[in-house]
């Protein structure tokens, strides 16, 4: 019996859990017994294709736009030798390990498909390589996302040939021969098909996909959190997000987003000392009284991604393919645009909630709209600044994630003489994501920092026990408010907080499990 480290790859498609499982807990990889026979029997097939004169893409011809020349049986080892070795041209800083040990296992996964037609023993390597920690080194550029992510999986394959460099599993570079030996793991050496089966996929993309939907999820958690804690500070109302009221519009990530504002708020003394007709304010600023409206358009498009994310993990992407069938067809299915057009909505998304978090900071700080607090949050306004430049720290993150918002994907540059004429951009639309998200990250954090600061400043009022919770989660780490002190370390902390999920759990230990 496997345990439960051990992701087990056959015919199905590995779900999401098991792609982050794999990327970040350093599971162990297996394949099942149905896999090896899947991928045995489709060999035979591409071995019987290697025999015949009538030339076959990628069997027994070169590549892309050099596909018209007939490669003779006795080149047909160094054909696939001389394509990883060309196709691993990289350049850039190292792409990250968990995006490489991503893409490895879904490379895997389509391998194990049997729709690729290559060795079993190639599959069983990149599953020794997973489960001994041997990561290659992948620079960041030379992905179009179209005919795969050529390059990052070039350099995948390139160290599972014994050339180039890994990272072994205590994080060391080393040669990838030398960590290969010390692994008990022979080189591959490639036949047909094999070179073009290891690089013709969406994996680098989807792997990244698959990450910041898991990442995003957590964040929209701490969304809602940070907006209830505006929202209370900032003497606003929850009546808003009553069910009824949301009923009204009735898209399903709205209903959730408010649904966890009014669970994290229950019981809030702030709010219910206000909360009387005698109230000056009449309605809250958007950026409080429509958290729910835009937290909740995230996570539908987050659904969409998701959705579009599981059809791709249930995918054989390559080309040419072995069908069901037996034949082997040239397709179009490694062209990344289903994935890419996501990765750049998420972004889209992911700059937008930033933007709205900024806007309930920036209140806070605005003595003419923070409902009594004092100027920038200050203990000594004037001597002190509060958290005056936190706000701006914010903004530029903001800007910049604007930026990331331009999609990428709806740039084209022509490669291959012409052949691969229109390319997806998809590897670099993830690329951005990771990016949007870390400063998603920061921005909320910034948000949760001030707005706990806030609470603490409408004392002898009483939070709500969710928020309380928060805070003091919070100045288990920092203190409260008081004169100026080095800003920086608190907010990182706070950071820390926010992406390992320390703010959700403590929210949640009062509130239940959020949506």
């Amino acid at each position: 019996m496997d345990s439960p480290d051990t992701v087990v790859v056959g015919v199905r498609a590995v779900t999401p859990d098991e792609v982050v499982h794999v990327a970040r807990s350093n599971a162990h990889v297996r394949l099942s017994v149905a896999a090896m026979a899947a991928m045995a029997e489709s060999r035979a097939r591409i071995e019987a294709l290697a025999q015949e004169a009538r030339p076959v893409y990628g069997v027994s011809t070169g590549f892309g736009a050099l596909a018209t020349r007939h490669i003779p049986p006795g080149l047909r080892a160094q054909l696939q030798r001389s394509l990883i070795r060309s196709h691993a041209a990289g350049s850039g800083p190292e792409v990250e390990r968990e995006v490489v040990r991503a893409l490895m296992l879904l490379r895997l996964s389509t391998l194990a498909t049997g729709r690729t037609g290559a060795r079993p023993e190639v599959a069983r390597t990149y599953a020794r390589m997973l489960s001994v920690g041997i990561t290659p080194v992948v620079p960041e550029f030379g992905s179009l996302g179209c005919s795969g992510d050529l390059a990052p999986l070039a350099h995948v394959a390139l160290a599972a040939t014994g050339e180039g460099t890994v990272r072994d599993a205590a994080g060391e570079l080393r040669p990838a021969a030398d960590a290969l030996a010390a692994a008990g793991i022979d080189p591959l050496v490639l036949a047909e098909k094999e070179g073009l089966a290891l690089i013709n996929g969406t994996d680098g993309m989807l792997g990244m996909l698959v990450l910041a939907s898991a990442d995003l999820r957590g964040l929209l958690r701490v969304a809602d959190i940070a907006a209830a804690m505006s929202v209370e500070a900032l003497l606003g109302t929850d009546r808003v997000f009553a069910p009824d009221l949301q009923a009204l519009r009735p898209h399903p990530g709205q209903a959730v987003a408010a649904a966890n504002m009014t669970r994290v708020l229950a019981g809030s003394g702030i709010v219910a000392s206000h909360a009387t007709p005698d109230c000056p304010i009449v309605q809250d600023a958007y950026s409080l009284r429509c958290a729910p409206q835009v937290a909740g358009a995230v996570r539908d498009t987050l659904a969409h991604a998701e959705q579009v994310a599981s059809r791709e993990l249930a995918s054989a992407v390559d080309n040419p393919v072995v069908t069901l069938d037996g034949r082997v067809e040239s397709n179009g299915n490694f062209h990344g645009a289903p994935v890419a057009y996501v990765l750049d909505f998420l972004a889209i998304a992911v700059a937008d909630l930033a933007s709205a978090s900024e806007r309930r900071t920036d209140r806070f700080l605005d003595k003419a709209r923070n409902h009594g607090l004092p100027p920038f949050l200050a203990d000594d306004p004037g001597v002190d600044s509060g958290h005056m430049i936190a706000q701006y720290t914010q903004a530029a993150i903001v800007a910049e994630l604007k930026r990331l918002a331009v999609p990428a994907s709806v740039d084209s540059i022509p490669s291959s003489a012409m052949q691969e004429d229109h390319v997806s951009m998809g590897w670099s639309a993830a690329r951005k994501l990771r990016r949007a998200l870390d400063g998603l990250t920061r921005v909320l954090a910034i948000e949760v920092l001030t707005a706990a600061r806030a609470l603490d400043l409408r004392a002898p009022l009483e939070p709500a026990q969710a928020t309380a919770a928060v805070r003091d989660a919070i100045r288990d780490r920092i203190p409260g408010p008081g004169p100026d002190r080095h800003l920086a370390p608190e907010i990182e902390a706070v950071v820390e907080l926010a992406a390992d999920g320390s703010l959700v759990a403590a929210a949640e230990r009062v509130a239940g499990p959020l949506g």
